[in-house]
């Protein structure tokens, strides 16, 4: 199966420790580097994600911002 070049498909083993190597693929097409932060997810029906530690801080502040100006609005449309 041939997948477009922004995505990889791949199996990793589970070490004695616990740990799982990011393949090198991975780690270039999301330009992961030694030291870089990734936030790991879980949901025991839906699965683990890993994603990037620096976009997550900066969806999270959006998305409070946003909340915060909706919160907002509605105090104002209550008046």
């Amino acid at each position: 199966m041939k997948l477009p070049k922004d995505q990889f498909l791949s199996t990793v083993r589970v070490g004695d420790k616990g740990q799982i190597v990011i393949p090198k693929e991975v780690r270039d097409l999301f330009e992961i580097e030694p030291g870089d932060s990734l936030l790991l997810m879980a949901d025991k029906k839906k699965g683990i994600a890993i994603v990037g530690f620096d976009g997550m801080v900066d969806f999270m502040d959006e998305s409070i911002r946003q909340a915060r100006k909706a919160q907002q609005e509605q105090k104002g449309e209550q008046k």
